[in-house]
């Protein structure tokens, strides 16, 4: 085998490549962008997922006053799943599926719960709940599903929205104002 010419040595030294150390400090500095940006991210995500769940209640209180007004004469639904039966004549729900497919329900890093006391007097409802069974009142619980997010919601029949770090569905009451949570503008 011949020698390599000077030329060719040179060359074969200035195309070694990345050495480990480089390599080393390479993967620590995008470990250390990552530990930085992390926090920031699920701060991020906390405040999106709040959002949403904000958003989620005014649908729920929205679709109960459609209920109410066109479907409950006057009463309101007891539960999410009584919101997803359309009205004899239509395919759209009052809810969306998301929403009503089971009494509590998880949507967007939040878990979502209506509950109304039902009258004795309430008549049956254009979709179907039974005589008797409809509310004068309802009140909604989202409770957030993963840690460190301590926002909770709640709403009633007023249609305001209120807020607390923690678990408002037990003390709201189903109408009126509330006297637990700070009020969400």
């Amino acid at each position: 085998m011949a020698p390599l010419e000077p030329s060719a040595v040179a060359r074969l030294r200035s195309e070694r490549g990345f050495t480990l150390v480089d390599m080393l400090f390479v993967v620590g500095l995008i470990g250390l962008l990552s530990t930085l940006a992390v926090p920031g991210l699920t701060r991020a995500k906390g405040a999106a997922q709040a959002s949403s769940a904000l958003a989620s209640l005014k649908v729920i209180n929205s679709a109960e006053l459609s209920y109410a007004i066109s479907c409950g004469l006057g009463f309101y639904s007891p539960n999410l799943t009584t919101l997803g039966v359309p009205p004899p004549g239509s395919s759209a729900a009052y809810l969306p599926i998301e929403l009503s497919s089971a009494a509590t329900v998880n949507k967007g890093g939040y878990q979502f719960q209506l509950t109304g006391t039902a009258l004795a007097g309430a008549p049956v409802s254009c979709n179907g709940l039974g005589a008797g069974l409809g509310s004068p009142g309802y009140k909604v619980g989202a409770s957030p599903l993963e840690a460190p997010n301590t926002r909770y919601f709640a709403t009633n029949s007023g249609g305001l929205l209120y807020e607390a770090q923690s678990s408002l569905f037990a003390a709201i009451p189903e109408s009126g104002p509330s006297g637990v949570g700070t009020l969400v503008q």
